[in-house]
């Protein structure tokens, strides 16, 4: 697939994505205490940390698969999940959120496709029987993301006779068919055989040579050196450090950054 360049949104741009004070807990156990980032439309940002650093939950509390409980996340400059009417806050309807969520797509790191339906028909799914899109427009649209993804040709196709490669590659056509703004990526590799991560990674840098706003949770290391504009680490709840990849992985300036990429790259 070949793309012209990436993409790049005027330095005037507002974030498409902005996050502020954002507080998070299970019972007593507080997994985000105190976030705050801006994404840039046409912005690849890369998201690093141990595990229980609270990457996956930020990821859900912008899709608002998780309700915060304090500070703020906007997405086009909407607040997710809330609506502030007179001063308070009042949380939205599941109907609202659910139009909210037509600016995001998610891929997970299971692939949840519907073993029933085809390649195709999972792809049309919610376009169709969620938003009420025309079927031969969504087909027409699901075709040319297939071909976009090199899988014109397992349209047909049902889950179990896909690799774990290609139904991956299939959920984040299902996340583009929706046409988001932007689009969350929760490990979307860690599922996989090691022989069948590349493919998919290759689908990841393609969108974004396309200038597709995304935040990525990802422990490739690779991928967020080559694709990344920014690399954020996070560790214990909060970023600890965010920069240039060129900056963060070559020459981080935070002990626990150090620490992290020094054990992390030991291990691959």
């Amino acid at each position: 697939m070949n793309f012209a360049a990436k993409v790049v949104a005027p330095v005037t741009a507002q974030p498409l994505v902005r996050a502020r004070n954002v507080h998070k807990s299970f019972g007593d156990n507080e997994v985000l205490k105190g976030i705050d980032l801006d994404v840039m439309p046409g912005e690849v940002v890369v998201v690093l940390g141990p595990s229980g650093s609270g990457k996956s939950t930020f990821l859900r509390c912008i899709n608002h698969l998780e309700a915060i409980d304090r500070g703020y996340i906007e997405v086009d400059n909407e607040q997710v999940g809330y609506q502030l009417r007179r001063g308070r806050l009042h949380k939205l309807s599941d109907r609202a959120i659910a139009v909210q969520r037509r600016k995001i797509g998610m891929v997970f790191q299971q692939f949840n496709l519907y073993p029933h339906m085809t390649a195709l028909e999972n792809i049309i799914e919610a376009p169709v029987g969620v938003h009420g899109q025309n079927r031969k427009q969504a087909v027409a649209y699901a075709m040319e993301l297939l071909t976009r993804i090199g899988l014109a040709d397992k349209a047909n196709a049902y889950p179990r006779q896909l690799s774990g490669g290609q139904q991956q590659r299939v959920a984040i056509a299902r996340a583009l068919a929706i046409r988001p703004k932007l689009m969350l990526f929760d490990e979307p590799t860690s599922a996989l055989d090691p022989e069948l991560v590349g493919e998919v990674l290759a689908t990841m840098r393609d969108l974004a040579q396309q200038g597709l706003t995304m935040i990525v949770v990802t422990h490739e290391i690779g991928f967020a050196r080559e694709a990344a504009d920014r690399v954020v680490f996070m560790d214990g709840g909060v970023v600890v450090e965010e920069g240039k990849p060129e900056a963060v992985l070559a020459n981080p300036t935070h002990p626990r950054t150090r620490l992290f990429l020094s054990r992390f790259i030991e291990k691959h």
